[in-house]
């Protein structure tokens, strides 16, 4: 091992509001608040996510390849609707695509992330 995960950094236009959806779609906690840079995570010596402010920010263009989607999550979930239900109340949007087992979703600055059904 040459080192051990920290944390994974999304670059969106405002920090607190993406970091308050993946507060609530993950439980997390918010860690760390400077503004331009929010940490939540399960505690503060824990890995976790990141969101920096960036200005010029462009969202994904899912499918399409204009911009490409740099990274996203995959949300192991038991039941598809239900929590379809619950992402769009959070302020996700449906994306195209998907499957019997998954459905692709995009957070509220536009990072594409999907809900794949629990096996």
């Amino acid at each position: 091992m040459i080192g051990r995960l920290h944390g994974i950094v999304i670059d969106c236009p405002d920090p607190s509001a993406l970091a308050s959806f993946y507060e609530r779609l993950l439980g997390m906690v918010r860690v760390q608040d400077e503004g331009d840079w929010v940490v939540i995570g399960i505690s503060a010596d824990q890995p976790g996510l990141a969101f920096a402010r960036a200005a010029d920010f462009t969202p994904p263009t899912w499918p399409a390849p204009e911009v490409q989607q740099q990274m996203h999550f995959d949300l192991m979930v038991p039941n598809l609707d239900e929590a379809e239900s619950a992402v769009l109340a959070l302020g996700a949007r449906r994306l195209p695509g998907g499957a019997e087992v998954f459905r692709v979703f995009a957070d509220p600055a536009g990072h594409p992330f999907c809900l794949c059904l629990a096996t």
